[in-house]
């Protein structure tokens, strides 16, 4: 489950015994100063710069204290730079689910992106570990694309910058390839997703994500960049098009169709990206989770709930590796993992904290273990697997459904937005 535009610190800076903060870093005349981060509420105004470039300011060589000097966002109250705004975390009563989540089954604190970058290239690490589209991995898709849709549907003039890599430094470019692997060197021959691998071994999937011809899941449909799978029989059937595709997912558990590994995309509505003005995202996860938990699929399932980037919001934690040539690691950003096998912590409702450092190739390589794959050979390669957020040898847990505000029933009558739910 892929949520939004949140950083480790933002929803979790007081959780009890994870690696959060309430006091941040921030640039200022006479160098860096600390300040307190102020508690708000989920529903924040302002859409906070988080592009490659953005990253750079915010981690500053390291530092990580020029989140104030981003671009503030849309609308006259964000105009300008940032300032003291990303420096803020969620009141834990306006994430309820999370926190129940977390304190029951597992929370990782080093948890990184895999590339300091926005949603494209965010959701395209999530299928395959990387946007590297030469054979010899010295070029970077970054950013997003010049015009939407983020994909093989976007016109034909669509542009999407670089990451390049030479003589030892990473050079930032602009124009680049089409965002379709029939654009890519070798016509995508390098680019392969899970999706390759668990087909050849008749591995079900699927792609939960509102459809791209209406607009609605134009920026955020990872596979509309997979040629093979936007002009196969594929698109319709393992990736949905339908309006309300996120319930989609409510029926196939109910009736036992749900696939081996699925990718679950909100509509904006239930999104935890700012700006949107609602409050559902927490809910919407937790029934998710618990529809989950009262199926047949309780004992054999894992449940990945991550947020794509950082979305602009501080975090006090500098990515651990060196630079690599792809434009990462980037920021934290919250995961929680729920099983029947998931680890027991030494909490009150033994939830555990995993302090492993991951990134999201951490969660391919964890797929590729888990059905002998083999390597998609991108950042699955060097990144540890999730699999130690598990004890396969304890008898499986009994589920106990996670409290939210708003229920199945909410969701399942709630019509679509029909919005885009990020444009960065």
């Amino acid at each position: 489950m892929i949520q939004e535009n949140r950083s480790f610190d933002n929803l979790f800076a007081t959780y009890p015994g994870a690696d959060g903060t309430t006091t941040g870093r921030m640039q200022g005349k006479h160098g860096p100063r600390r300040i307190p981060l102020q508690e708000v509420d989920l529903t924040e105004p302002c859409d906070f710069g988080h592009s490659y470039s953005g990253f750079i300011k915010d981690y500053d060589g390291g530092r990580m204290d020029g989140f104030n000097t981003e671009g503030g966002g849309n609308g006259s109250a964000c105009a300008g730079p940032a300032g003291k705004h990303p420096y803020q975390y969620v009141n834990p009563q306006q994430i309820a689910p999370y926190w129940d989540i977390a304190n029951q089954y597992v929370l990782a604190d080093e948890m990184f992106q895999t590339q300091g970058s926005g949603s494209f290239t965010a959701h395209q690490d999530l299928i395959r570990g990387g946007t590297m589209i030469d054979q010899k991995q010295k070029i970077s898709l970054v950013d997003f694309p010049s015009t939407t849709p983020w994909g093989c549907d976007a016109p034909a003039s669509t542009k999407t910058p670089e990451l390049v890599w030479g003589h030892d430094e990473l050079t930032h470019v602009g124009g680049g390839p089409a965002p379709c692997t029939t654009d890519f060197p070798s016509d995508g021959a390098y680019y392969p997703t899970l999706r390759d691998r668990l087909d050849a071994q008749s591995i079900s999937w699927k792609y939960y994500s509102p459809p791209v011809e209406n607009g609605v899941g134009k920026y955020w449909n990872a596979f509309d960049a997979i040629a093979p799978v936007r002009y196969g029989p594929e698109w319709g059937t393992n990736v949905t098009t339908t309006p309300n595709s996120q319930n989609e997912i409510f029926g196939d558990i109910q009736y036992g169709r749900l696939a081996a590994v699925s990718w679950l995309i909100p509509d904006e509505d239930n999104s935890d990206h700012p700006t949107t003005g609602h409050d559902t995202g927490p809910s919407w996860v937790a029934s998710v989770v618990n529809a989950v938990g009262e199926s047949q699929y309780w004992d054999s399932t894992a449940i990945i709930v991550v947020w794509d980037d950082w979305g602009g919001f501080y975090d006090h934690v500098p990515p651990p590796l060196p630079r690599d040539h792809w434009g990462g690691l980037g920021f934290r950003v919250p995961m929680l993992v729920v099983s029947a096998y998931a680890r027991v912590g030494t909490g009150s409702l033994g939830g555990y904290i995993s302090p492993t450092q991951y990134e999201f190739g951490s969660i391919v390589r964890f797929i590729e273990d888990n059905w002998n794959l083999g390597s998609l050979h991108t950042t699955d390669a060097r990144a540890n697997s999730i699999v130690d957020c598990f004890d396969f040898s304890q008898p499986p847990r009994a589920f106990t459904a996670i409290p939210s505000q708003y229920s199945k029933e909410y969701f399942l009558h709630q019509p679509p937005s029909n919005k885009p739910i990020d444009t960065e």
